[in-house]
């Protein structure tokens, strides 16, 4: 098997690519059998999979190492690039759309390959090209100051990343003094994240107005290929996590306050340590929570067995956290070696083990669904996503103790305490940035006042008195990649962490029947819209609001009982 080392990396010839879309499309328009557009069809499927097989190779790497020459260069040709080949592939989609053999192409692949080729005709025009390569650029520049970050602490320089561990530190003051020092260098720096901000959300708005629409959020949802939903049902689904899922968190963050012996609402840095002997922790280092991930996965199912075999083999997984690399993890796909990749920053939390978990829960869908055609129906839309890795955690819940070891039953406590913990965060994200687009002549001061009113929503139990900077003056969105990187993508997660507490429920009950839920809703791909595959494998939709409280009575109880009398 050829590792991702050895996958070479070449900078496509532009116009070559450009001739070539424009070719088959000509053929497409011009066929006169199914047989001949069918043809056509998969000439441009395989085309796109290779260009972008070169574009995220290019792209893994350049994070791996942001400050390599090359791979920056090559982050700059393809933040120019790709916006480019935008118009030739619409030139592709208007020629489907507009195809004789529109049913014989249902037959075969189903019709979702049509609504999503609607809603891509809705979000860009050729006039959008200069402003999404500078706002590729623009992201790209906050990507690249975070990367970049030296933090000083007890006399070392961290990176975002390694301070992690320090920022849960079960004594008192240093943990204080870690978040002091973390906010410190986002306040240093804030000058620059918020002009990065500002000229983001003015060209944003102006893509959604020369498109017709009265500002970026419908736009921002076309960009994000929701094809089920809208924003009515968003704000629904806020309002119902306000109402179930707030209550529910708030408890859990009173109780840790009378376990650590605080006074609520707690500071950040004591909201962030769940006991007072610490934060569960990986029972060894990363070769060790790679060793108990293969455990995990030979013993779930033979075909979780042999895809993380395969990425072991391949090395498509770079976890530890280095100087230079960007923050955060993802999941990708490299389609011409039909393998995912995972990225991660690995630092000695239970976040590593989670890394293992939740991307590898992508990058199991993906591997599943490799030989899917078009290359579009490998991967549903991104909050179908996040429920194959959300729920992929909790069925690694029965293995906790080869991941903690004594911390197995921490872990499992503070693993359904975070997902409660986690749906207002994220939907504070979601409002937050509804407001932002709503408001685009906001100032970055302005920005900032938003976020502190909705944290006073969403968030109750944090403590806004300013003795955290950055943190407790009520700025933290901007340490949140996504906002930045990818508008919208964040609400995502909470309706796939809905989901995935339906699946930690199931697991309760029976493992192995919710195991064929899951095989059942991951092994389509993206063949289907979030709410059908929801559906077919017969699970509740998080858009129905007796799902959300349902799932939290649910968590509420098992906490509630939940024997914490060993754990201190």
């Amino acid at each position: 098997m050829i590792t991702f080392q050895e996958m070479k990396y070449q900078r496509p010839d532009l116009e070559a690519v450009k001739k070539q879309f424009t070719e088959i499309t000509e053929r497409f328009r011009n066929a006169g059998t199914y047989a001949e557009a069918r043809q056509a069809f998969l000439d441009k499927d395989t085309l796109y999979k290779h260009v972008a097989t070169a574009e995220v190779i290019s792209s893994i790497r350049h994070d791996i190492n942001t400050k390599d020459e090359f791979y920056d260069a090559e982050s700059k040709f393809w933040n120019r690039s790709l916006p480019e080949l935008q118009q030739y592939l619409q030139a592709f989609t208007m020629a489907l759309l507009a195809s004789p053999f529109r049913q014989d192409f249902v037959n075969e692949y189903g019709d979702l390959i049509f609504v999503n080729a609607e809603i891509e005709l809705k979000s860009f025009s050729p006039e959008l090209i200069p402003l999404m390569q500078k706002e590729n650029l623009l992201a790209r520049e906050y990507e690249d100051l975070l990367a970049s970050a030296q933090v000083e602490f007890e006399g070392k320089k961290y990176t975002l990343s390694q301070m992690t561990p320090f920022k849960t530190d079960p004594d008192d003051a240093r943990r204080l003094q870690a978040w002091i020092a973390e906010g410190t260098w986002y306040k240093q720096n804030q000058p620059e994240m918020d002009r990065i901000y500002d000229e983001l959300v003015h060209l944003r708005d102006e893509m959604g107005r020369k498109l017709g629409y009265d500002g970026y959020t419908q736009l921002g949802y076309y960009r994000m290929g929701r094809n089920c939903y809208d924003q009515n049902d968003i704000a629904k689904f806020r309002e119902a996590v306000r109402k179930y899922v707030v209550p529910a968190a708030e408890l859990v963050y009173r109780q840790q306050a009378e376990r650590l012996g605080k006074s609520y609402p707690m500071s950040f840095a004591d909201n962030e340590l769940s006991f007072r002997s610490g934060n569960p922790k990986p029972a060894g280092d990363a070769d060790d929570i790679l060793k108990a991930g293969l455990k995990f996965y030979s013993e779930l199912s033979p075909e979780t067995k042999e895809f993380f075999t395969a990425m072991l083999e391949g090395k498509m997984l770079d976890v530890l956290s280095t100087e230079g690399k960007s923050g955060g993890g993802y999941c990708t796909s490299i389609y011409d070696y039909e393998m995912p990749f995972i990225f991660a920053n690995f630092n000695g939390t239970q976040h590593d083990v989670e890394v293992v978990t939740h991307e590898a829960g992508h990058a199991f869908e993906g591997w599943l669904n490799r030989k899917r055609v078009p290359y579009e129906t490998i991967w549903p839309t991104m909050e179908s996503c996040e429920v194959h890795s959300m729920s992929m955690e909790f069925f690694a819940e029965d293995w906790a103790e080869d991941f903690f070891g004594e911390d197995a039953a921490k872990f499992r406590y503070s693993h359904l305490a975070g997902a409660l913990q986690f749906i207002p965060y994220g939907t504070l994200v979601d409002h937050f940035q509804h407001e932002v687009y709503a408001h685009p002549e906001m100032t970055p001061r302005e920005r900032h006042d938003t976020w502190k009113r909705l944290m006073g929503v969403y968030m109750p139990w944090e403590r806004l008195d300013g003795e955290i900077p950055f943190y407790a003056d009520g700025e933290h969105w901007q340490l949140k990649h996504h906002i930045y990187s990818s508008p919208f993508y964040y609400i995502d997660y909470c309706l796939a962490q809905t989901v995935a507490l339906e699946f930690w429920a199931m697991i309760k009950e029976d493992r192995a029947n919710a195991w064929d839920h899951y095989m059942a809703y991951t092994s389509m791909g993206g063949s289907k819209v979030f709410t059908e595959l929801l559906k077919e494998a017969g699970l509740e939709s998080p858009f129905d609001e007796e799902t959300l409280e349902k799932v939290c009575a649910k968590a509420r109880t098992f906490l509630a009982e939940y024997d914490l009398s060993n754990i201190h």
